[in-house]
């Protein structure tokens, strides 16, 4: 993936891409997202057998992804007693509204520190 912004501008990005920079995901975090939205709520054991991964790798981008605001999990009940945990990828429309609310703020404040360049260039 590119490094700078004129590197983004001349690369050919995909979806993923502008996901994985904006969101602070890994590829892995877009692969688990995405078998969510297919595949339905799955436990942490499901999706890294679904994945070809460890258990633990499987959560760990499962707590990415809830940091994130993608995921969710949901305390299923045993009928003999116990509990476990299925992971919910939120709808696509939803994470679309939550990367454009972070490119508006993200835009707000790079206007904030352009206005002020030239004073805290000439102040250090």
């Amino acid at each position: 993936m590119a490094s700078s912004i004129p590197e983004m501008l001349r690369a050919e990005c995909k979806c993923e891409d502008m996901a994985k920079c904006v969101l602070g995901l890994k590829e892995l975090d877009i692969s688990t997202y995405k078998a969510l939205l297919e595949n339905g709520p799955m436990t942490a054991e499901k999706l890294g057998e679904l994945l070809g991964r460890e258990r633990s790798t499987a959560y760990r981008s499962l707590q990415n992804l809830i940091s994130a605001g993608l995921v969710y999990r949901e305390t299923k009940s045993i009928s003999v007693g116990g509990y476990y945990y299925e992971y919910v990828g939120i709808e696509p429309v939803i994470v679309k509204e939550m990367i454009r609310k972070n490119i508006d703020q993200w835009y707000r404040k790079m206007n904030d520190l352009i206005e002020n360049f030239d004073k805290e260039l000439l102040s250090d």
